[in-house]
């Protein structure tokens, strides 16, 4: 018999520590933060800013926030959620959006800080680099450190997108080209890449959806009205998509002040599994059930399914 060295031992177990639930759920990597929320000791209770970056099903959020012994705080966020207010109604998480979404973040933060008459950001949208650091501003820029959580970081991703928008917007935040779209790397490592500044800038206007909606209503229509069925409603076209997002970066400088909605008042009844809303609608909301009700449960279907047995 060959001889197996039992690696998962006593010692072993004893030793585990489980991870942390927000890596346990995938949501924080921990060894990233601690580099980005790491403060000097002679800087004490200096607030480190982080611009965060995080996409969901629909949306892409944006949020500045520095870290505190009590938890993260958040100075400003934007949620492309909002981007309706600006002309942008349909598409809320692709490359324009985000890039919108960013803007918004920062024009909003640069607001909060009474920076915004003094850091006006990039003039002219055209994919170009832009540090606003290097501009001859009365005022020092409002420096972020770039916190993208546990996404990948490749080339093209609908994250630099939110870092671009929040660039151009006046943040100060430290990157460089090789990720974005339009960058082509060197075939020897000695030598510099090539940024292409105009497929940057295609992105930014929505190039791509355009040409996307262009191919897809040419070959498969009945696909077409099916898949962009949110831009066909709310009369975005291929043609007005350049238009709309250059309008809607104007919009987002001219007033990024956050508006919240009206509170309806609407309040709300439980009776058993249905809840009731005071304006008449209703949804069915399942309750927990306690050990005896699922004793009970485990013992009915033991006794329906011996029951079952017999007859057979």
């Amino acid at each position: 018999m060959a001889f197996v060295k039992v690696l998962k031992n006593k010692a072993f177990f004893r030793r585990f520590q489980v991870k942390k639930r927000r890596r346990l759920e995938g949501k924080t990597d921990y060894k990233a933060r601690v580099r980005m929320v790491m403060q000097q000791k002679n800087k004490f209770n200096t607030r480190k800013y982080r611009l965060i970056v995080r996409f969901s099903n629909r949306y892409c959020i944006c949020q500045v926030a520095y870290a505190t012994i009590a938890g993260d705080m958040v100075v400003s966020q934007a949620h492309s959620g909002e981007l309706g207010k600006y002309g942008v109604k349909a598409g809320l998480k692709n490359y324009a959006a985000a890039y919108c979404t960013g803007l918004l973040a920062a024009r909003r933060t640069l607001k909060r800080f009474g920076l915004d008459q003094a850091i006006k950001g990039k003039a002219e949208i055209n994919g170009e680099e832009f540090h606003v650091e290097e501009e001859e501003n009365d005022q020092r820029p409002f420096k972020c450190i770039l916190d993208v959580g546990i996404r990948r970081t490749c080339v093209g991703a609908r994250m630099w997108g939110a870092l671009k928008g929040a660039v151009d917007g006046g943040l100060h935040v430290p990157h460089n080209t090789k990720n974005f779209p339009g960058f082509k790397a060197p075939e020897d490592k000695k030598e510099e890449g090539e940024y292409d500044a105009e497929a940057h800038k295609e992105k930014i206007f929505g190039g791509h959806v355009k040409e996307y909606m262009e191919n897809l209503s040419e070959e498969d229509p009945t696909k077409y009205e099916a898949h962009f069925a949110k831009f066909i409603e709310h009369g975005m076209d291929a043609d007005k998509l350049e238009d709309l997002y250059s309008d809607a970066h104007k919009k987002i400088k001219s007033d990024p002040t956050f508006t919240p909605k009206k509170n309806k008042g609407i309040t709300h009844t439980r009776k058993g599994n249905k809840v009731l809303a005071s304006d008449g609608t209703e949804c069915v909301r399942s309750t927990k059930l306690s050990l005896k009700q699922r004793r009970e449960k485990v013992a009915a279907k033991i006794a329906h399914a011996q029951a079952k047995m017999m007859e057979e």
